[in-house]
């Protein structure tokens, strides 16, 4: 019989990390370690290709387990099971409590209700909750801020008369003030006076969270990781802060915030995201000195984001959608909701929401990812990156602390203001294909139409907004707007633009720029046509020209662009706008004998686009 006590493999010497980068530094052939497999995070920090058991000796966290202080292996300790969460507009109580009869039956077990404030009473409650059972379903409000307590009030009245056992019960209601300075750059502070009100009115639900911390908001606004994180603890510290100083226990106002949090298609930062998250918050708490380490733990909602969702070719969305709810499982979030692909352009269809449903179900019931506790810890890389991101949150919660706190920094703008600017640079980014949108800036669907879509204005008008002031708001322009406005555009011109590819000379070159050149052009909408070759540029412009092509696009090597462009141009003469697709040394040469639009990988995109419809008269 084997001995148990044997350790497998100990006839193979471990490799040392040098011996690991020397054979990298082989394989490179040459090449910069630093600019080939060290990744530039835009949270300030770099990532090796590679981690060991070393890189983590430093690293205190790593030694706690599930359901221990500092949480950063999450507040579970026998499962990872996550609410199924699904989110309801309700206009009208009784056919909103049919729908949320509907899909209770069909997976979701968490359901979250939206209700115009002027709408609340005792009937409304009575008919949206009929034959709810709350004690077997996470119910979460959302209303005007002012009616908050008042929505409270009734629920409590409410689920005595019912005779639910009260203690049991699991919920929220939103409320939230600084979120709606955030996104509505409305001085509502007065407001926040009602969270001691609302804390007293929910005394007899302590399952109930009530005051939250909507950072999605961020999300969706182009927030990078880091940003989310930092600012995500200066608003819930604020929170803290404006409670125990209204008389609320520490322990009481701890347990009662709940953090409604976005989550990016960056899968594994986003799995670090949410431990490092854990992780300060339970720092953070402690400073209040609770009673228990259990007010320490961050109760979390993960909102799979909007900002990187398309009009165009959407079912990507189910791409992007599924990794980020991987990501949010994986780091033991208390419940997730999935945004149907469809939101940018429509209110989602029954079909879009089943499809969101499933695809936290086939997380559960197929990929068993609520059966393990913390399945990410433990891995180099991710105890790695968890450390990492927190140093940059915890830098960014500084100094929004020392600058004066979360809500003085939001009514100065200061908050949305360095969002807005985060979102401006990832526009651009994506201009520059530094960042790609999938079916968008990188291999669009060539002969997709919008068959009608248009992007959905975000409209959101509330009973309780108050006079405009000058405090900035949040921008929530999708990255992909820009193309997808520059697409929309094309598409409504009179005649879709041609662009023909004129490809000639070495067959891998060619091919390769022919590839690069339709996936750049088709972005706008273009219909493009490839080639297999010509062999003179005279035969490919008289094909160009028949085709009714309105750009010519000579893909080619660059030595043979000294031989061919400037031919190509000169035959053309004119007839249609003449592209040169790389950056060959001989340019200045082809500058100087008229041609003047090339395009290749340090093109600006979106700028080149829209000055080529412009020439075309779109």
């Amino acid at each position: 019989m084997a001995n148990n006590n044997e350790k497998l493999f100990s006839e193979f010497q471990a490799p040392t990390t040098e011996e690991w980068l020397a054979k990298i530094e082989v394989d490179l052939k040459g090449a910069d370690f630093q600019k080939k497999m060290v990744w530039r995070t835009n949270e300030g920090f770099n990532v090796q290709p590679f981690y060991r058991r070393e890189d983590l000796k430093d690293l205190k966290a790593v030694n706690s387990l599930p359901g221990e202080f500092p949480f950063v292996r999450g507040n579970k300790t026998d499962n990872n099971l996550w609410f199924v969460r699904q989110n309801i507009n309700v206009e009208d109580a009784k056919s909103a409590n049919e729908k949320a009869l509907d899909i209770l039956n069909k997976g979701v077990d968490s359901l979250g209700f939206k209700i115009p404030g002027n709408q609340i009473s005792k009937a409304f409650i009575a008919d949206l909750l009929k034959d709810i059972l709350p004690q077997y379903v996470e119910l979460n409000f959302t209303t005007c801020q002012r009616h908050s307590v008042e929505l409270a009030q009734i629920l409590v009245e409410y689920f005595k008369e019912q005779n639910y056992p009260l203690a049991e019960l699991k919920g929220n209601i939103n409320f939230d003030p600084i979120g709606k300075i955030l996104s509505k750059g409305k001085d509502v502070s007065a407001v926040l006076a009602f969270g001691k009100q609302l804390i007293e009115a929910l005394a007899e639900l302590p399952g109930y969270k009530c005051i939250n911390v909507n950072t999605a908001l961020l999300n969706n606004s182009g927030a990078y990781i880091y940003q989310e994180l930092g600012y995500a603890l200066a608003w819930g510290a604020e929170y803290m802060n404006i409670l125990t100083e209204a008389g609320v226990d520490a322990t009481e106002a701890a347990k009662r915030i709940k953090f409604n949090m976005g989550v990016s298609d960056n899968y594994f930062m986003e799995i670090a995201k949410f431990r490092a998250a854990r992780l300060l918050w339970a720092q953070i708490v402690k400073q209040y000195e609770p009673k228990c380490d259990c007010a320490c733990q961050m109760h979390v909602c993960a909102y799979t984001s909007e900002y990187n969702q398309t009009l165009f070719d959407s079912y990507v969305n189910l791409l992007r959608s599924q990794t980020e709810a991987m990501s949010a499982a994986i780091a033991n979030v208390d419940s997730i909701v999935v945004t149907p692909f469809d939101t940018p352009y429509e209110q989602p269809t029954d079909f879009a929401e089943r499809i969101a449903r499933n695809q936290q179900l086939l997380l559960k019931e197929e990929a068993h990812f609520d059966k393990l506790v913390d399945v990410a810890g433990g891995s180099y890389t991710i105890e790695h990156l968890t450390d990492a991101i927190a140093q940059e949150g915890w830098k960014l919660f500084l100094a929004t602390e020392e600058a004066g706190g979360f809500l003085s920094e939001a009514l100065n703008g200061n908050i949305q203001n360095a969002i807005n600017e985060s979102n401006k640079k990832r526009h651009a980014d994506a201009a520059k294909r530094k960042e790609f949108i999938l079916g968008t800036n990188q291999f669009p669907n060539f002969n997709e139409k919008s068959e009608g879509k248009q992007p959905l204005a975000t409209q959101c008008k509330h009973c309780c907004d108050t006079e405009a002031t000058a405090i900035p708001s949040l921008c929530t322009d999708r990255m992909a707007s820009d193309f997808e406005a520059l697409r929309l555009s094309t598409e409504a011109a009179k005649k879709q633009p041609i662009a023909f590819m004129l490809t000639i000379g070495n067959l891998a070159m060619r091919q390769a720029r022919a590839q690069f050149s339709c996936n750049f052009l088709a972005t706008a909408g273009y219909k493009v046509i490839d080639n297999l070759g010509f062999q003179t540029v005279e035969e490919g412009v008289d094909a160009a020209l028949a085709a009714d092509a309105d750009i010519v696009v000579i893909c080619s090597s660059d030595d043979e662009y000294a031989t061919y462009a400037i031919p190509a141009f000169q035959y053309l003469n004119g007839r249609a706008m003449y592209v040169v697709a790389g950056a060959p040394a001989c340019s200045e040469d082809l500058k100087a004998a008229g041609i003047e639009n090339f395009i290749n990988v340090k093109s600006n995109q979106l700028e080149t686009l829209r000055a080529y419809n412009a020439k075309l008269g779109i």
